[in-house]
C-alpha cells in the first residue's frame, strides 16, 4: 500500500471518473501509516484485500459505503464510469464484501419497492395509500424470505464491511460527524482548511480502546435519540477513561439522559446521572432536581460547596438564584436582595415593515455619520480570531490529525489557551503596540474563505473591520478577547445584536434588541455585566410595534 504525504493529503479532482476511490485509497493508506498498529490482523488483511479487486468492484463498493443504508438493489445502482454492475457485485459477493440472500420482511419490501412493482407481486392494492396496504397484508402475517424471492426480477445485496468502514472513518476524522464528502466538498473549493503541518504522531486516538469506546458511545446516542428508555442504556455506556474528550463526550451524553429524565419525572435516576457528570452545567442540574424533590438542606449544602469552586460565570448565575429560594424554604432570614443589573435603555415603537425586529431597529438608528450594522456574535469573534489565527491553528500536539479541521480538536477544553499560551501573548501584545490593525486586515485578506471556528466569512467584510478597528479602542478590544478565551464555548454567544459606529468621533455603541414580549438571556445578561464592568458602551433597545400599540 503506498504511504501518504504526511503533511497533507489532497482530495482527488471531482473531474477524475474515479475521484471517490482515489480519496478511499488515500484514507486507506492514512489509516495504515498512522494507525496501523490500532487495527486488528483481520483488519489489515481485510484492506490489503481491497487493494486486490479489480478497479469496477472497488468503485462499487465505495459508492454503496458513501450511500446511506445497508442494503441495495442491483438493478437501481448506475454508474457510467463503472459499467457492468451485476459484474462488479458478483465480485464482491464472491471475496464476501457483500451478501446476498438473506432474508427480508413485507415492511422492508415495501421500502424497497415501487407500487408498481409491490402491485406485480401482491395484486392491485385497491386505490389505498402505501401505508394503509402494507397494513393490509401484514395481517395475513407472510414469513420473511430472500428478496428474489419476492422479486425475481432483481437482486439485493447487504454491505458486510459497514463497521469496518465506519471504524475507518472515526480513525481518519476523529469524529463521525464528518463524512467522506469532506474531500468532494474540500475539491470543489466549497469548504477551504488552513493547511497544518502534521508529522507522523498526529492522530486522534492512542489506543483501540479509545476507538471501541467512541463507538460505544456513539451506539448508546443513537439509540437514545432513537427513543430508547435511558435505563436500557447505562449498561452499555463504557466507564469513564483517561482521555479527557472521549469523557467529555460521555458526559455530554449522561447529561442529556438526565435532562430526559427531568421531563419524564424520573427524578431520582436524574440525580444518579447528575453526580456521575462532569458535563458544563450537571451540577446546576444536580441542584434543581434536589430542589424539585424538596431536599432543601442538601442542596442548599451543595450549593455552598458549588459556591467555594464554581465551574463557570453560567454556574455563578445560578447560584445566586437558587440560594436566596433555598433559604426561604428552609427558614432562614432574608437576605437583602442584590441590587439589579444596571445598563443604558433604549423604548422604541416602529413599524414592523416585513422585516426582523433586529433589522427594523437598525434602519431606524442608522445614519449617514452613524451606521448601524446587524453582527450579532460575528463582529468580535472575527475580530478575535483573525487577530489570533495564528495561535488557533497551531500544530499544538493532539489538536489536528487530520487535512479537514475547521479547528482545533481542544477549542472547548479548558486547557485551550494554556497550551498555546505564548502565542496568545504575541497576538494580544499588538493590542499595545498598535501593529493590530495591520495584523488582523492582513488575516482577513489572507486568509479568505478558509474554515475557522471564529471567523464566518459571510458576517464580515473588510470596510466593517476596518470601521471597528477605527472606532472601538484597543483595550476594549482585549476585554472582549480575554472574556472569550475564559469560556470559548459559552462566550462566542450572547453578544449584542447590533454595533453602531461614530468614524468622526472615533467611537462605538453595541445594542441588544429586545422585540415585544422577549427577555434578555442568561449568557447576555452575563456579557452586559462585563461591558458595564469595563465600562464599554452597551444600550438594550426594547421595541413595541405600532399596529399592536394601536
Amino acid at each position: 500500500m503506498s504511504k501518504p504525504n504526511l503533511q497533507a493529503v489532497s482530495p482527488a479532482s471531482v473531474d477524475h471518473p474515479f475521484y471517490y476511490l482515489l480519496n478511499f485509497q488515500s484514507v486507506l493508506a492514512w489509516v495504515h501509516e498512522r494507525h496501523g498498529d490500532l487495527l486488528l490482523d483481520d483488519e489489515r488483511r481485510q484492506i490489503e484485500a481491497f487493494g486486490g479487486l479489480p478497479e469496477t468492484a472497488q468503485a462499487l463498493l465505495v459508492r454503496m459505503i458513501m450511500r446511506k443504508g445497508e442494503t441495495f438493489r442491483c438493478a437501481k445502482l448506475h454508474y457510467p464510469e463503472i459499467g457492468d454492475c451485476r459484474a462488479a457485485m458478483a465480485c464482491l459477493a464472491q471475496e464476501g464484501w457483500v451478501e446476498q440472500g438473506f432474508a427480508i420482511d413485507v415492511t422492508a419490501l415495501f421500502a424497497l419497492c415501487t407500487r408498481h412493482e409491490l402491485a406485480a407481486i401482491f395484486g392491485s392494492s385497491r386505490g389505498l395509500r402505501k401505508e394503509e396496504w402494507l397494513q393490509s397484508i401484514l395481517e395475513t402475517e407472510p414469513e420473511p424470505r430472500p428478496f428474489e424471492g419476492w422479486h425475481a426480477d432483481d437482486e439485493l445485496f447487504r454491505l458486510s464491511c459497514r463497521p469496518l468502514c465506519e471504524r475507518l472513518r472515526l480513525m481518519f476524522f476523529g469524529n463521525l460527524r464528518q463524512t467522506w464528502s469532506d474531500f468532494v466538498l474540500a475539491d470543489l473549493g466549497i469548504y477551504r482548511y488552513e493547511q497544518i503541518a502534521l508529522d507522523a504522531g498526529s492522530r486522534g486516538f492512542r489506543t483501540r480502546d479509545d476507538i471501541d469506546a467512541y463507538l460505544r458511545i456513539q451506539a448508546c446516542r443513537d439509540r437514545f435519540d432513537a427513543g430508547e428508555p435511558v435505563e436500557a442504556l447505562l449498561d452499555a455506556l463504557p466507564a469513564t477513561s483517561d482521555c479527557v474528550w472521549l469523557d467529555s463526550r460521555r458526559a455530554r451524553l449522561l447529561f442529556l439522559m438526565g435532562q430526559q429524565c427531568e421531563r419524564t419525572g424520573e427524578l431520582p435516576l436524574a440525580e444518579v446521572l447528575y453526580k456521575d457528570c462532569s458535563h458544563v452545567g450537571a451540577r446546576s442540574r444536580w441542584l434543581r432536581v434536589l430542589e424539585r424533590l424538596e431536599r432543601y438542606g442538601e442542596a442548599l449544602t451543595l450549593a455552598e460547596e458549588m459556591m467555594q469552586t464554581p465551574r463557570d460565570e453560567a454556574e455563578v448565575q445560578h447560584l445566586h438564584r437558587i440560594v436566596p429560594r433555598l433559604k426561604r424554604k428552609l427558614g432562614y432570614p432574608q437576605a437583602r436582595k442584590a441590587v439589579p443589573l444596571q445598563y443604558e435603555r433604549l423604548d422604541l415603537s416602529l413599524d414592523p415593515l416585513g422585516l426582523s425586529v433586529e433589522q427594523c431597529v437598525s434602519l431606524h438608528l442608522s445614519q449617514i455619520e452613524a451606521p448601524v450594522f446587524y453582527v450579532e456574535n460575528q463582529l468580535i469573534n472575527a475580530l478575535f480570531g483573525l487577530l489570533c489565527w495564528d495561535a488557533i491553528f497551531a500544530p499544538v500536539p493532539g489538536a489536528f490529525f487530520h487535512p479537514f479541521h475547521a479547528g482545533p480538536v481542544d477549542l472547548y477544553d479548558p486547557a485551550f489557551r494554556s497550551r498555546r499560551s505564548a502565542l496568545f501573548q504575541m497576538c494580544f501584545a499588538t493590542l499595545g503596540d498598535g501593529t493590530y490593525r495591520d495584523r488582523i486586515l492582513n488575516c482577513y485578506r489572507l486568509k479568505q474563505g478558509i474554515l475557522s471556528p471564529f471567523v464566518h466569512w459571510g458576517g464580515v467584510d473588510e470596510a466593517l473591520l476596518e470601521l471597528a478597528l477605527d472606532c472601538m479602542p484597543a483595550a476594549h478590544l482585549r476585554h472582549w478577547f480575554e472574556r472569550l478565551l475564559r469560556d470559548v464555548k459559552a462566550n462566542r454567544t450572547g453578544m449584542p445584536d447590533l454595533v453602531q459606529f461614530w468614524p468622526q468621533e472615533r467611537r462605538y455603541r453595541m445594542i441588544e434588541v429586545k422585540g415585544p414580549g422577549d427577555r434578555l438571556q442568561d449568557n447576555q445578561l452575563r456579557w452586559l455585566a462585563f461591558c458595564a464592568e469595563h465600562e464599554m458602551p452597551v444600550t438594550v433597545c426594547y421595541v413595541q410595534w405600532r399596529e399592536a400599540i394601536a
